[in-house]
């Protein structure tokens, strides 16, 4: 059935069976761990992968960079597309590790909805209200799950108290746990009064065992673990820290449940939470703040490039959020940003590392372009009714490193890494004539980034370099009119970064602050994510 076929009724059903939502916390919080749960419980997969630590990381569906598998940590976001009663879950994980924050702000600008996770023993983490921070300015809404219950931890009230106090969300919690941390049984589902208790399965490999029990059976099973978790839950009651699905949208609230993913407990509710109270995918802004309907024909934007994922075909996978229409494999769309046509012909889901053909998919889908090297990061496609959607600015570096070819003969491999990993937004490029082609500078948001970069040069690209830090940590946007000034201050450089920017390079926020005194007049203005 081809696009024409649809009417705007079938588009409009598709898209809101669409849950597409993002997995993010604090590093080493469970992020995969609770992605392959939430995909072995929707049937997507046999058995979970991450079951053992960091040693069993190397089987997740997930984590496919060698990287990652040998450190246990996200560095790339995956996009997981799954099935669970009647809805479509497009459910994208995100990097885990604070160095990558960039990589996790642009999956936050596909999602409709977030999963925050938060370590019951360690409450809210500095790298979660950073992300707090982030999900409140784009307006998503965000469902907590308090993670790792079956580990000693804080106390299931303080923790409350603390969400409200530091995100200024009101928590509504739809479970509420019997037994402290440490000593998970179940949990009380606070809008039916009923039990359900978790039984422990293969360490959390397969689906955990669940038995739901009336109120006076849970007595008697649980005795005053069960009376403890209904005199907490009055106390929510008695707070109006009840779930209010308007104020939910609307950012003002977050509903809560515990759970522990390692063991597989507590992901069937969340995926029930998730499919009854997750938006759909709806109408989105274009960048003059207009609506682009669901109906309306086929629009949407690049919020992720990768290569590397195959390493015998050596392609490269742009991710596009489908906001409207039917996307058709083979259709020519427009590209926006040059106007030029851009085909489709190979469209792919895709699963971790694994990938299948799409020939279809509808709003709040994604979808991966291989080969696509005329699209960047924020671009947006469209079909006859022109759109462009608002671009996903760029994180201001922090860290700098000049990058140079151990081996000459291998420069070709080297210069194609590096517009590689400037194309996927990995690090940012600069260059300038005086360091020349051959040695251009990295800037990161974090440290690792240059390793991920590195490691990829290395065994991806097979182009050796060598790493060298730079004495920069902060970086403003200049004109040219500004350059011969600031080529006379000490401990400044200005560079030129591949999207045509100029970057002023300073040591530090003093020697920024001292130019600033003695050249009032300079253009030196911040990269601010908006």
């Amino acid at each position: 059935m081809t696009s024409g076929q649809y009417s705007d009724k079938d588009i409009r059903t598709q898209a809101a069976r669409r849950r597409t939502f993002a997995v993010i916390s604090h590093p080493d919080a469970g992020k995969s761990t609770t992605t392959e749960a939430l995909a072995l419980h929707a049937r997507a997969i046999g058995k979970a992968g991450a079951t053992h630590g960091k040693a069993g990381r190397r089987a997740t569906v997930s984590d496919w960079m060698k990287m990652e598998q040998d450190r246990g940590i996200s560095i790339s976001s995956a996009a997981l597309q799954f099935e669970y009663r009647d809805a479509v879950f497009n459910l994208v994980d995100t990097p885990g590790h604070a160095d990558f924050s960039e990589d996790t702000y642009r999956v936050l600008s596909a999602v409709d909805c977030a999963v925050m996770l938060i370590d019951a023993a360690k409450g809210l983490e500095a790298q979660t209200m950073k992300l707090f921070e982030v999900c409140a300015h784009r307006n998503i809404p965000i469902i907590t799950v308090v993670n790792k219950w079956d580990r000693a931890g804080l106390d299931a009230l303080e923790l409350m108290d603390e969400v409200q106090e530091r995100t200024g969300l009101l928590p509504t919690p739809l479970t509420w746990p019997v037994g402290q941390s440490g000593d998970f049984r179940g949990v009380l589902d606070r809008l039916t009064g009923d039990y359900t208790k978790y039984d422990r399965t293969n360490a959390g490999a397969a689906i955990a065992g669940e038995e739901t029990y009336a109120a006076d059976k849970a007595i008697e099973l649980e005795g005053d673990a069960w009376q403890t978790a209904v005199d907490e839950s009055d106390l929510l009651d008695m707070e109006d820290q009840n779930h209010d699905q308007e104020t939910f949208l609307a950012g003002k609230s977050t509903p809560v449940m515990f759970a522990s993913a390692v063991l597989n407990f507590g992901i069937h509710k969340l995926l029930d939470m998730l499919v009854d109270l997750a938006p759909a995918a709806e109408a989105r802004l274009d960048k003059d703040d207009d609506p682009r309907d669901v109906a309306d024909p086929f629009s949407g934007f690049v919020f992720k490039v990768q290569a590397g994922m195959d390493s015998n075909h050596r392609d490269r996978l742009a991710y596009i959020r489908v906001c409207s229409g039917v996307f058709e494999r083979g259709s020519v769309l427009t590209h926006a940003a040059t106007g030029k046509p851009f085909a489709t012909k190979y469209a792919q889901q895709v699963f971790g590392r694994d990938r299948d053909v799409v020939d279809e998919a509808f709003p709040g889908d994604v979808v991966g372009l291989v080969n696509a090297s005329a699209l960047r990061v924020g671009d947006s496609l469209y079909l006859d009714k022109k759109v462009e959607f608002p671009g996903i600015p760029t994180f201001s570096p922090e860290h700098f490193m000049v990058i140079r070819a151990k081996d000459s003969s291998k420069y070709k491999q080297f210069r194609r890494g590096i517009e590689q990993l400037d194309h996927e937004g990995v690090i940012q490029v600069l260059r300038s004539d005086l360091r020349g082609d051959q040695a251009p500078v990295l800037g990161a948001v974090g440290p690792m980034q240059f390793e991920v970069a590195e490691d990829r040069m290395n065994n991806e690209f097979h182009a050796p370099c060598a790493l060298e830090r730079l004495n920069f940590s902060l970086a403003r946007r200049t004109t040219p009119e500004c350059v011969p000034t600031l080529a006379r201050e000490r401990s400044v450089e200005v560079l030129h970064r591949s999207d045509g920017e100029l970057l002023a390079l300073f040591s530090d926020r003093w020697r920024l602050q001292g130019v600033q005194k003695n050249h009032p007049d300079l253009v030196l203005e911040p990269l601010v994510v908006s």
